[in-house]
């Protein structure tokens, strides 16, 4: 982007562009302090709508015991009795009847190591204000693994630690700012006395959070709680709340580092693109910025945003980012990476992904994180997309984790499950209902469409096929034909992206049995412009009441079964990818069909070979033929392109399980030896397997905890054998 004859806007601008509230400090009034003020001393319980069903009946997949095994509450809770060594109290909190579960509440520690979230989930909900004294020690050594947990909570010292969260810590930030947002009037009447107290940290906090309260509920929510300590106090949080957020200012105000240079940086252009900001404005945007963490950003960003044009904004952003890594990435201006999120778009979310990638193998675990946060900040299909493929295919499994967290919680807002967020964030890539796109070049244009293998074809207007888009000449308009060839250069690589993750996502969806409503299946799949081009090459099921019926999407987007006949799908049907074990005779009637159209399979799907239990096997719990075989750590860790993933670290950050979820909340573990060093992943060359067996929790033991074999259906019983055959395999070898 190059505007260099753009006039400097000279007149009109908002005045946090020309003198902000950090140029003109004496302005800006003494704060007023009410001693004397102290909050009430009580303890008291909220929920808002929703939150303590929520919370009483939250998931929970382990039984109490150490190995995974249902204790026999009748016998196990002895006091003093060995057995309690291995207990998690708050699995029994949650799950114990009340005589077994109340006379070990005073036993609970939260400063030990033992935290299953959904588990204290219930037991707040199910104990109430009775188990505050055992969360706040926990909180307050531990914000990250138990300050969640004090959300429902009204008293002054939660208030107290969710104020500092809030102007303090990052990590908790959020945190702070939901329970601010549950408790509204509540929470400001236990802020007012640090409000209006001597100055000092805890006043900054509880004034920020005053703010925030202000915020979401209105000055109302605040004034209300300020006049239960009288005309003083509500007199002066008068004040407080009527004053403009952009004059509220820490003490002090971030310097701008001297390797960034305003007039250096791409121009940031007026909303019209009539005018570009002066340097001295850019200065004060960078200010801005820099005043501005992801979750609360500083007011003055919403007038920049109002003021001046997203494009150049993001091009801005990016140059900044740009910068900062050039400059070695110093954690002190962090927030030029982190303001990505509030100002960058689909571009910057591109180039962002591969080095999250990359960075947690260079020690920089922490910054990708963050930048998990930028992706989901930046918010857009693309970005959302970035963060569902680290979530689902990155090698490191801590920022997988964290990825698929993120994704979790951004599909619950919408109130979707993961897999339906990722089929709606496939981009349609701007093609028109037909699947095409023209790229105009001024006196010549192009017609882009996709094969079947979701690879662009470029036709000319002479209907000629041609290899790829030709770089723009001298006789083509100087700026359509530029902008459409970086358009079609970052379509391939969208493409290509989305087509390597889409293949694997339908892989998936046939392996765990997923199914689609017939509505979904229609938006999704047959009226998409993209992901029709892979629908097409796939045999499908549409299930109803137990019958099961085949059928395939033809190139003008009907239906036909094997016959060629036309298929319209049942009411109410649900719809899935064929296995082959679903198909019996109808595979080979299948694979010639596909055979006369020509049709090339983005997966094995009729061609796949299945695999079944032995009798002995399907009455037994292990599976032998597998246990002893010895593995290269390649070949291993190989499965994880299958939906396997590695065992939590043990003693000595050895991790000895290797897992895969199966459908019916169940798990297939490989116990290895020696196992995965958590820090170093190729540390020993190979690895025997120990036990191989299905569990019902990724906790599962040889000790118990495992299902029986039979109870898989046939298709799940088969991808599992099929994985280990490689296994074997390479043991072979």
């Amino acid at each position: 982007m190059n505007f260099p004859n753009l006039p400097e806007a000279a007149d009109s601008l908002p005045r946090v562009l020309v003198a902000p509230a950090w140029t003109r400090a004496s302005e800006i009034s003494a704060p007023v302090t009410v001693p004397g003020l102290t909050a009430p001393d009580e303890v008291a319980i909220h929920w808002p709508d929703g939150a303590h069903a929520a919370w009483a009946e939250a998931d929970i997949k382990e039984w109490a015991g150490l190995y995974g095994v249902k204790p026999d509450w009748d016998d196990i809770w002895l006091p003093g009795d060995w057995r309690t060594s291995g207990i998690v109290l708050p699995l029994v909190f949650a799950q114990a009847p009340l005589e077994v579960a109340e006379p070990l509440l005073a036993r609970w520690e939260t400063t030990d190591t033992h935290r299953v979230g959904n588990a204290i989930k219930r037991t707040v909900a199910r104990f109430g204000t009775r188990v505050h004294p055992h969360l706040l020690p926990g909180a307050r050594g531990n914000a990250r693994s138990y300050g969640e947990f004090l959300l429902p909570f009204l008293s002054a010292e939660v208030a107290a630690l969710m104020a500092d969260w809030f102007v303090r810590t990052k990590s908790m930030r959020k945190v702070a700012a939901t329970w601010l947002e549950w408790h509204g009037t509540g929470a400001a009447r236990l802020l007012v006395p640090a409000a209006l107290g001597a100055a000092g940290p805890a006043r900054q906090a509880a004034e920020a959070a005053l703010r925030h309260v202000a915020a979401v509920h209105g000055a109302e929510a605040v004034l209300a709680a300020a006049r239960e300590y009288g005309d003083r106090a509500a007199a002066a949080l008068e004040g407080f709340v009527a004053t403009d957020p952009l004059d509220v200012v820490p003490p002090t105000v971030p310097e701008t580092p001297d390797w960034l240079d305003a007039a250096a940086l791409p121009p940031v252009l007026l909303r019209d693109r009539s005018a570009r900001l002066p340097d001295g404005s850019v200065a004060h945007v960078l200010t801005i910025l820099a005043l501005s963490p992801l979750d609360a950003p500083y007011p003055g960003l919403r007038v920049v945003r109002e003021t001046c044009d997203p494009a150049s904004l993001a091009a801005f952003s990016r140059a900044v980012f740009q910068a900062w890594l050039a400059n070695g990435m110093p954690a002190r201006t962090n927030w030029a990476f982190v303001q990505l999120g509030l100002l960058g778009d689909d571009d910057a979310a591109r180039d962002l992904t591969p080095l999250l990638r990359k960075w947690p193998g260079e020690g920089g675990h922490a910054r990708a994180v963050i930048g998990l946060d930028v992706l989901a900040a930046i918010g857009t299909d693309t970005a959302l997309t970035c963060l569902n493929q680290i979530a689902q295919r990155v090698r490191y499994k801590g920022l997988k984790a964290q990825a698929r967290e993120r994704i979790d919680r951004i599909a619950e807002q919408r109130g979707l499950t993961a897999d339906q967020l990722a089929d709606r964030l496939v981009p349609t890539l701007d093609l028109d209902e037909d699947g095409a796109l023209t790229l105009d070049y001024g006196p010549r244009a192009f017609a882009i469409v996709f094969d079947e293998t979701l690879k662009p074809q470029v036709t000319d207007q002479a209907g000629k096929l041609r290899k790829s888009l030709p770089k723009p000449g001298a006789k083509d308009d100087p700026e359509l034909a530029p902008a459409a060839y970086q358009r079609f250069s970052r379509l391939r690589k969208d493409a290509r992206t989305v087509a390597s993750d889409l293949v694997h996502r339908l892989e998936r969806a046939m392996v765990d049995r997923r199914r689609w409503s017939a509505d979904e299946f229609t938006d999704q799949f047959v009226r998409h412009p993209l992901t029709r081009h892979l629908a097409r090459r796939l045999v499908w099921l549409a299930v109803t009441d137990g019958d099961a019926r085949t059928f395939r999407l033809a190139e003008d987007r009907t239906l036909a079964d094997a016959a060629d006949d036309a298929f319209v799908l049942p009411g109410g049907a649900r719809i899935g990818i064929a296995h082959p074990l679903d198909l019996g005779g109808e595979a080979a009637v299948w694979s010639q069909v596909f055979a006369d159209y020509e049709i090339l399979q983005p997966f094995p799907q009729l061609a796949r070979d299945v695999h079944r239990l032995t009798d002995a096997e399907a009455k037994g719990f292990r599976l032998e033929r597998f246990e002893g075989l010895t593995v290269p750590t390649r070949v291993i860790l190989g499965l994880t392109n299958r939906g396997w993933e590695r065992g939590d670290p043990q003693d000595a950050g050895i991790e000895h399980a290797f897992l895969r979820p199966l459908p019916g909340d169940r798990y297939a573990l490989l116990h290895l030896d020696p196992g995965f060093v958590a820090a170093e992943t190729h540390a020993f060359d190979e690895h025997t397997l120990v036990h191989v067996f299905v569990s019902d929790d990724r906790f599962g033991s040889v000790f118990g905890g495992e299902a029986r074999l039979g109870d898989l259906d046939e298709v799940t019983a088969s991808e599992l054998l099929r994985d280990l055959a490689v296994l074997r395999d390479a043991a072979e070898s």
